[in-house]
């Protein structure tokens, strides 16, 4: 039995691996996991790994009270491969994350879960 793209996403993750779809009939990369490619429609996505590396394309501060946890950011992240997904930028205060600060993913462990979140990238 194979697995659901979905699925098969999280095990990765769990394993602490990050991988995006590619579709090899029209060359575009895919994100969220799929069975099918939303640009032409081809069956049979590639997974394969991304750079990890992105660009902070919306951004906002969650409060919550301090012993909820305190507050946190949500953003939506550009990867170079051009998809976009919903994570969060740690290693900064939740209110310093900026649009269009470069970042690098990462898989943690959350509550026995793997998740990808990014960290500010390097600077040259």
């Amino acid at each position: 039995m194979q697995l659901s793209a979905q699925t098969h996403y999280q095990a990765e993750l769990d394993a602490g691996r990050f991988g995006i779809q590619h579709c090899t009939a029209c060359n575009h990369h895919v994100f969220t996991p799929r069975e099918l490619c939303p640009h032409c429609g081809a069956a049979g996505l590639k997974w394969v790994r991304p750079a990890g590396t992105g660009t902070v394309y919306s951004y906002t501060t969650i409060s919550r009270k301090a012993e909820a946890g305190g507050d946190y950011n949500v953003a939506l992240i550009d990867l170079d491969e051009g998809v976009r997904m919903m994570s969060r930028v740690e290693g900064i205060a939740p209110e310093q994350g900026q649009i269009g600060m470069r970042v690098k993913a990462q898989v943690i462990q959350h509550n026995g879960k793997g998740l990808v979140v990014f960290q500010p990238a390097q600077k040259a």
